[in-house]
């Protein structure tokens, strides 16, 4: 039998509902949870300090018509970050490696931040297609090309968030594959492998968490020019 190590992108299933399904159902569960006391205990305690200092961050560069996203960020962050982290998981699906889904986050994100800016501030949004100081023989091929990077914008959200988690769930698979085949035959050499295997995981979860964070960030970052 052959072994294709793109089948672990394909949504599992069980008893014929997708795992994906599961996959994005159960972060919202974990994390918002309903009870009587104001601070239920210390887990809680600091989770909630984790999402203020995130949300505080956050929004320094933002002015004050800004902060009304941070609502809208804070929840895209937590929701990416428990895919990710959970993906990491034996027998799980990402759904943040697929390409469909990034883009479905990212293109009407993008375009909610440029449509503000345009409804807010049109002269300041469309001044940003063509630089200050700009040489007049120059000014139609810099608008072209402003315009250009302005719509690969989600593209590049989109891209880069899939292939850093592809890349990485390849790579560990890869490992895997090698320490499970070579432990027979190269006991000494499995067991680096497995290190390396160990170590790799560990970097994966923090890929995990920092391409969350990036993702959130670029957003926020493409609101303040609009806002």
């Amino acid at each position: 039998m052959n072994l294709n190590f793109f089948d672990q992108f394909l949504s599992p299933q069980m008893l014929g509902v997708p795992l994906i399904l599961l996959a994005m159902i159960i972060p919202p569960m974990l994390i918002f949870t309903t009870t009587n006391r104001l601070i239920p205990n210390r887990l809680i305690t600091l989770q909630s300090w984790v999402v203020f200092m995130f949300t505080k961050q956050l929004m320094l560069p933002l002015n004050k018509p800004g902060h009304k996203w941070a609502a809208v960020l804070l929840s895209l962050m937590l929701f990416l970050l428990s895919l990710n982290m959970l993906g990491l998981l034996p027998y799980t699906f990402t759904p943040t490696t697929q390409l469909s889904m990034n883009m479905g986050l990212a293109v009407p994100l993008w375009l909610a931040t440029v449509l503000v800016g345009l409804r807010n501030q049109p002269t300041i949004s469309l001044g940003h297609l063509l630089p200050e100081g700009t040489p007049t023989p120059l000014v139609p091929i810099l608008i072209i090309i402003e315009t250009i990077s302005l719509f690969i914008r989600p593209l590049a959200l989109g891209v880069r968030l899939t292939a850093n988690l592809t890349a990485g769930h390849l790579l560990i698979q890869l490992i895997s594959t090698a320490t499970f085949v070579l432990l027979p035959i190269m006991t000494t050499t499995a067991t680096l492998t497995l290190i390396v295997l160990l170590l790799l995981t560990g970097l994966e979860i923090a890929v995990a968490m920092i391409q969350a964070y990036v993702f959130t960030l670029l957003l926020s970052l493409y609101l303040q020019e609009n806002v």
